[in-house]
Protein backbone atom coordinates (compact mmCIF):
# COMPACT_ATOMS: atom_id res chain seq x y z
CA UNK A 1 0.00 0.00 0.00
CA UNK A 2 1.30 3.18 -1.28
CA UNK A 3 0.26 6.50 0.53
CA UNK A 4 -0.36 9.85 -1.50
CA UNK A 5 1.93 11.29 0.81
CA UNK A 6 4.80 8.85 -0.92
CA UNK A 7 3.57 9.45 -4.86
CA UNK A 8 4.36 11.45 -7.31
CA UNK A 9 3.34 15.28 -6.25
CA UNK A 10 0.32 16.21 -8.21
CA UNK A 11 0.79 19.97 -9.95
CA UNK A 12 -3.04 19.79 -9.71
CA UNK A 13 -4.37 18.27 -6.88
CA UNK A 14 -7.70 19.17 -7.11
CA UNK A 15 -8.11 16.69 -9.92
CA UNK A 16 -7.18 13.73 -7.78
CA UNK A 17 -4.99 10.95 -8.64
CA UNK A 18 -6.55 9.11 -10.46
CA UNK A 19 -6.73 12.42 -12.94
CA UNK A 20 -3.04 12.47 -12.72
CA UNK A 21 -2.60 8.73 -13.51
CA UNK A 22 -4.52 9.00 -16.45
CA UNK A 23 -2.20 11.72 -17.62
CA UNK A 24 0.81 9.98 -16.86
CA UNK A 25 -0.58 6.71 -18.70
CA UNK A 26 -1.40 9.64 -22.23
CA UNK A 27 2.36 10.28 -21.84
CA UNK A 28 3.56 6.53 -22.32
CA UNK A 29 0.82 6.26 -25.24
CA UNK A 30 3.82 6.09 -28.45
CA UNK A 31 0.84 6.64 -31.60
CA UNK A 32 -0.18 10.10 -31.50
CA UNK A 33 -4.06 9.26 -32.76
CA UNK A 34 -4.53 7.43 -29.82
CA UNK A 35 -3.10 9.50 -27.55
CA UNK A 36 -4.94 12.39 -28.94
CA UNK A 37 -7.97 10.24 -28.61
CA UNK A 38 -7.17 9.52 -24.85
CA UNK A 39 -6.34 13.37 -23.92
CA UNK A 40 -9.71 14.29 -25.47
CA UNK A 41 -10.75 11.27 -23.45
CA UNK A 42 -9.01 13.03 -19.97
CA UNK A 43 -10.82 16.39 -21.11
CA UNK A 44 -14.25 15.32 -21.06
CA UNK A 45 -13.87 13.23 -17.61
CA UNK A 46 -12.25 17.00 -16.19
CA UNK A 47 -15.42 18.89 -17.43
CA UNK A 48 -17.76 15.93 -15.56
CA UNK A 49 -16.13 16.64 -12.23
CA UNK A 50 -17.35 20.41 -12.61
CA UNK A 51 -20.63 20.42 -14.54
CA UNK A 52 -21.42 23.47 -12.95
CA UNK A 53 -18.71 25.36 -14.55
CA UNK A 54 -19.49 24.85 -17.87
CA UNK A 55 -21.38 27.60 -18.26
CA UNK A 56 -18.42 29.86 -17.70
CA UNK A 57 -16.51 31.30 -20.18
CA UNK A 58 -13.43 29.99 -21.98
CA UNK A 59 -13.69 26.64 -18.91
CA UNK A 60 -13.04 24.05 -21.90
CA UNK A 61 -9.31 26.93 -22.80
CA UNK A 62 -9.08 26.06 -18.84
CA UNK A 63 -9.56 22.51 -19.05
CA UNK A 64 -6.86 22.51 -21.56
CA UNK A 65 -4.53 24.31 -19.87
CA UNK A 66 -4.57 22.45 -17.08
CA UNK A 67 -4.16 19.35 -18.71
CA UNK A 68 -0.58 20.56 -20.39
CA UNK A 69 0.52 21.79 -16.57
CA UNK A 70 -0.51 18.36 -15.57
CA UNK A 71 1.40 16.70 -18.15
CA UNK A 72 4.67 19.21 -17.40
CA UNK A 73 3.99 20.68 -20.96
CA UNK A 74 5.10 17.27 -22.58
CA UNK A 75 2.31 15.76 -24.02
CA UNK A 76 2.68 15.81 -27.41
CA UNK A 77 -0.87 16.63 -29.30
CA UNK A 78 -2.67 19.32 -31.32
CA UNK A 79 -4.36 21.31 -28.45
CA UNK A 80 -7.08 22.97 -29.63
CA UNK A 81 -6.28 26.44 -28.10
CA UNK A 82 -2.95 28.02 -27.61
CA UNK A 83 -2.48 26.36 -23.99
CA UNK A 84 -0.72 28.86 -21.36
CA UNK A 85 3.14 28.77 -21.54
CA UNK A 86 5.39 27.41 -19.08
CA UNK A 87 7.56 30.16 -17.81
CA UNK A 88 3.80 31.88 -17.40
CA UNK A 89 3.38 29.79 -14.26
CA UNK A 90 5.83 31.11 -12.67
CA UNK A 91 6.04 35.01 -13.22
CA UNK A 92 5.37 36.93 -9.81
CA UNK A 93 2.93 39.73 -10.07
CA UNK A 94 3.67 43.49 -10.50
CA UNK A 95 4.23 44.86 -6.61
CA UNK A 96 1.60 47.26 -5.05
CA UNK A 97 3.18 50.18 -3.63
CA UNK A 98 2.23 50.97 -0.40
CA UNK A 99 0.24 54.61 -0.31
CA UNK A 100 2.30 57.33 0.81
CA UNK A 101 -0.31 59.59 2.06
CA UNK A 102 0.65 61.31 5.49
CA UNK A 103 -1.70 61.65 8.29
CA UNK A 104 -1.79 64.17 11.32
CA UNK A 105 -3.74 61.69 13.66
CA UNK A 106 -3.36 58.21 12.11
CA UNK A 107 -6.27 57.08 14.35
CA UNK A 108 -8.54 58.82 12.72
CA UNK A 109 -7.47 58.18 9.10
CA UNK A 110 -6.78 59.73 5.45
CA UNK A 111 -11.19 59.57 4.87
CA UNK A 112 -11.89 61.97 7.51
CA UNK A 113 -9.31 64.35 6.51
CA UNK A 114 -10.37 64.42 3.47
CA UNK A 115 -14.33 64.60 4.36
CA UNK A 116 -13.20 67.59 6.84
CA UNK A 117 -11.83 69.46 3.25
CA UNK A 118 -14.88 69.16 1.87
CA UNK A 119 -17.22 70.04 4.50
CA UNK A 120 -14.47 73.59 4.97
CA UNK A 121 -16.07 74.12 1.07
CA UNK A 122 -19.80 74.13 2.19
CA UNK A 123 -21.57 77.34 2.15
CA UNK A 124 -22.57 77.78 6.11
CA UNK A 125 -25.76 76.45 6.59
CA UNK A 126 -27.61 73.86 8.70
CA UNK A 127 -26.29 71.16 5.95
CA UNK A 128 -23.07 72.56 6.87
CA UNK A 129 -23.63 72.28 10.61
CA UNK A 130 -24.94 68.46 10.34
CA UNK A 131 -21.95 67.34 8.66
CA UNK A 132 -19.17 69.32 10.96
CA UNK A 133 -21.65 67.30 13.83
CA UNK A 134 -21.49 63.74 12.08
CA UNK A 135 -17.61 64.40 11.63
CA UNK A 136 -17.31 65.04 15.27
CA UNK A 137 -19.14 61.86 16.56
CA UNK A 138 -16.92 59.96 14.13
CA UNK A 139 -13.94 61.85 15.74
CA UNK A 140 -15.17 60.54 19.04
CA UNK A 141 -15.82 56.96 17.89
CA UNK A 142 -12.50 56.25 16.38
CA UNK A 143 -10.49 57.88 19.38
CA UNK A 144 -12.09 55.86 21.93
CA UNK A 145 -11.19 52.71 19.74
CA UNK A 146 -7.80 53.41 19.80
CA UNK A 147 -7.19 55.24 22.89
CA UNK A 148 -10.14 52.57 24.35
CA UNK A 149 -10.54 55.47 26.86
CA UNK A 150 -13.04 58.13 27.62
CA UNK A 151 -12.19 61.30 25.23
CA UNK A 152 -14.29 64.81 26.11
CA UNK A 153 -15.23 67.04 23.62
CA UNK A 154 -12.69 69.90 24.62
CA UNK A 155 -9.88 66.98 22.76
CA UNK A 156 -12.28 66.65 19.45
CA UNK A 157 -12.39 70.49 18.84
CA UNK A 158 -8.69 71.09 19.16
CA UNK A 159 -8.45 68.10 16.38
CA UNK A 160 -11.08 69.70 14.95
CA UNK A 161 -9.24 72.91 14.49
CA UNK A 162 -6.06 71.53 14.13
CA UNK A 163 -6.87 69.30 10.82
CA UNK A 164 -9.12 72.30 9.26
CA UNK A 165 -6.82 74.81 10.24
CA UNK A 166 -8.72 76.83 12.11
CA UNK A 167 -11.95 76.96 9.17
CA UNK A 168 -14.11 74.31 11.35
CA UNK A 169 -15.02 75.13 15.23
CA UNK A 170 -17.11 72.52 17.75
CA UNK A 171 -19.70 75.31 19.00
CA UNK A 172 -22.77 74.93 21.44
CA UNK A 173 -24.91 74.15 18.87
CA UNK A 174 -22.89 71.56 16.77
CA UNK A 175 -22.60 70.04 20.20
CA UNK A 176 -26.04 69.84 20.65
CA UNK A 177 -26.41 68.35 16.71
CA UNK A 178 -23.85 65.68 18.12
CA UNK A 179 -26.02 64.85 21.21
CA UNK A 180 -29.52 64.61 19.23
CA UNK A 181 -27.99 62.75 16.82
CA UNK A 182 -26.67 60.11 19.50
CA UNK A 183 -30.00 59.99 20.96
CA UNK A 184 -31.73 59.21 17.44
CA UNK A 185 -29.72 56.40 16.80
CA UNK A 186 -29.29 55.15 20.48
CA UNK A 187 -32.12 52.07 20.25
CA UNK A 188 -32.60 50.55 23.65
CA UNK A 189 -32.57 46.71 24.51
CA UNK A 190 -35.79 45.04 24.60
CA UNK A 191 -36.66 43.77 27.91
CA UNK A 192 -36.58 39.85 27.16
CA UNK A 193 -37.47 39.41 30.77
CA UNK A 194 -40.27 40.84 31.20
CA UNK A 195 -41.87 39.91 27.44
CA UNK A 196 -40.99 36.02 28.50
CA UNK A 197 -42.57 37.08 31.91
CA UNK A 198 -45.93 38.01 30.56
CA UNK A 199 -46.00 35.64 27.44
CA UNK A 200 -46.22 32.63 30.24
CA UNK A 201 -48.43 34.52 32.25
CA UNK A 202 -50.77 34.85 28.90
CA UNK A 203 -50.27 30.77 28.44
CA UNK A 204 -50.87 30.12 31.89
CA UNK A 205 -54.78 31.81 31.76
CA UNK A 206 -55.27 29.88 28.79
Amino acid sequence: MHYNTQQKRMPLPEYGRSIQNMVDHALTVEDRAERQRCANTIINIMGNMFPHLRDIPDFKHKLWDHLAIMADFKLDIDYPYEIIRKDKLITKPDCIPYSQVRMRYRHYGHTLEVLIKKTIEFPEGPEKQNLIALICNHMKKDYIAWNKDTVDEHKIAEDLYELSDGRLQLTEDISRLMADRLAHNYRPKANYTNTNRSSNQRRSYR
